[in-house]
């Protein structure tokens, strides 16, 4: 089947409905969803949006905190930019029906979370990420210029090679002219032409053992914009959101939102005594990068499997209306907290890396953007702050937006694109091959290149990561396509970018710390060993 668009959207999370919603007003959009539309990672956002609304709060502060997280490596330009546009796009969101909490007096109740110097984070109780996808999906059902296609899965984008020419490893004349989609209901793809693609398919937490992302987050936009040959960096900054609920049985791993400790919960050793005064000045309300290798830490030491939150001195009131479904999940499993000190466990959760794109989303290859988790717009640098990712999704979104719609009408459909072809494959029966594989990928990054790193870690995953590799590209060929087998794909070329980019920084920087050289900002002193 062959399919023409304007505009083609890889995600279905506030990146992607962001833009679908802006450039709809000029053209025809199709949204593509891996699974249901609101099955994403902005989802499982409980935060919030980080956003200067009143004084005492400015730009300057919040800028001044992002770009001290980053550990300096932040993008100034981005970083201001984004800043500055938050109050607009938070009051666009609201337009479209976001309901964020607000105080008895009718201002907006905003929270503070680690790495911020002042209360600056709108929300909605401990939901934000599903209470915005609510809002966005009623608007797109209402867009009658939006179709989206759910079940979907995003093969490759389509370039020059799909037709013969010649393409360079490094080259600003690449050209996107869509994407192969895998209908997983048939499971046939879909040739989809576009006159502009923007890939915003989040994370990559599922090449983790440990994540707080979906299970559909295995890297597919980074890695298939890898694939043809689209500029990737940033991708050793890997961040653990320190506080993940430790229930072993459960994937993916419940957050503990950082927002908690903004509201006065302290972080517990084993033995409930308070630890992170040693490792930061700002306690348990230090930047994330700096908390997770404290709790790392702290678990060596003791040699348990968790620390602990305690928010018990917290009214318990005010704890159970802030925090609803963070009480309700915790009950489910038998603690009470506001009795009970919750147990918590460091968890893969953001990548500060991704796509390279400026500040209007445009990557390496032309006719492609990328907003979200998978972009790498520098905002970030070397370790995101609280709360700024969704921020900078609707930034981004919009301007990627504004600038595809300038030209998209003269960009041409190319015709001479070929169907995907599979003649000659099989259908790969032995999934068992696939899944332990899988689990063999998220091994191996989980125990050499975590929150603590070493040069001889690295060297051991890129060697063990080149045996699966060479496995599955044999299956791939000889095989029919199918998600499981596209997701273990992708997820080795995530962890060959993380390792690769891993062992060319040779400092400690951010959310990479190597034990084999000086850590720059934090002084954990040789326990980290």
């Amino acid at each position: 089947m062959r399919k023409k668009v304007d505009f083609l959207v890889i995600g279905s999370g506030i990146a992607g409905l962001t833009f679908a919603l802006k450039v709809a007003k000029y053209g025809s959009v199709c949204v593509i969803s891996k699974v249901s539309q609101n099955e994403t990672n902005t989802r499982y956002a409980q935060g919030g949006i980080a956003a200067v609304l009143y004084q005492p709060d400015s730009y300057e502060k919040h800028i001044n905190d992002t770009i001290i997280a980053g550990d300096e490596l932040c993008n100034i330009d981005t970083v201001n930019f984004v800043v500055k546009e938050s109050k607009q796009l938070i009051n666009e969101l609201i337009e479209w029906g976001v309901n964020f909490d607000k105080t008895e007096t009718g201002e907006y109740d905003l929270g503070r979370e680690g790495g911020h110097s002042e209360y600056r984070i709108i929300h909605h109780k401990d939901n934000t990420g599903s209470e915005i996808m609510r809002a966005l999906i009623e608007s797109v059902k209402q867009n009658k210029n939006i179709e989206v296609l759910e079940n979907h899965f995003a093969v490759d984008i389509i370039t020059e090679h799909h037709v013969g020419i010649e393409v360079k490893r490094i080259s600003t004349n690449k050209t996107c002219f869509g994407a192969y989609i895998l209908d997983q209901s048939n499971n046939s793809i879909k040739t989809i032409l576009a006159k502009k693609t923007l890939i915003a398919t989040g994370g990559i937490g599922m090449i983790y053992s440990n994540t707080t992302n979906p299970v559909i987050a295995t890297g597919d936009g980074i890695s298939i914009a890898y694939r043809a040959k689209g500029q990737v960096e940033n991708m050793e900054f890997v961040q653990f959101h320190p506080t993940a609920l430790y229930n072993p049985k459960e994937t993916p791993s419940f957050l503990i939102t950082e927002a908690l400790r903004g509201h006065g919960a302290i972080l517990k050793d084993f033995y409930k005594n308070e630890f992170m005064q040693k490792y930061d000045k700002r306690g348990s309300l230090a930047p994330r990068d700096i908390v997770a290798r404290a709790i790392d830490n702290e678990m060596k030491i003791s040699g348990k499997d968790y620390v602990y939150i305690d928010c018990t001195n917290i009214d318990k009131e005010d704890l159970t209306n802030k925090f609803p479904n963070i009480y309700k999940k915790c009950l489910d499993i038998g603690i009470d907290i506001t009795k009970e000190m919750i147990p918590v466990v460091p968890a893969a959760h953001y990548l500060c890396g991704g796509i390279k794109v400026d500040k209007y989303g445009r990557s390496s290859i032309k006719n492609l953007y990328a907003s979200g988790e998978c972009a790498s717009t520098g905002m970030h640098g070397a370790n995101r702050l609280a709360s700024n990712s969704l921020l900078e999704a609707l930034v981004i979104s919009e301007t990627a937006a504004n600038d595809a719609v300038k030209t998209f009408q003269n960009v041409p459909f190319c015709e001479e694109i070929p169907d995907w072809n599979d003649e000659g494959t099989v259908l790969h029966e032995e999934m068992v091959l696939i899944t332990q594989s899988m689990k063999e990928v998220q091994s191996i990054m989980s125990n050499y290149v975590g929150i603590v790193r070493s040069d001889l870690r690295l060297k051991r995953a890129l060697d063990r990561l080149e045996i699966i590799y060479r496995e599955t590209e044999d299956i791939y060929q000889r095989s029919k396509l199918f998600p499981k087998l596209c997701e273990l794909r992708n997820a080795i070329n995530i962890g060959y970018l993380i390792i690769e980019m891993a062992m060319d920084r040779k400092e400690s920087r951010g959310l990479h710390y190597n034990i084999d050289y000086p850590f720059k900002l934090v002084k954990l002193i040789n326990t980290l060993k």
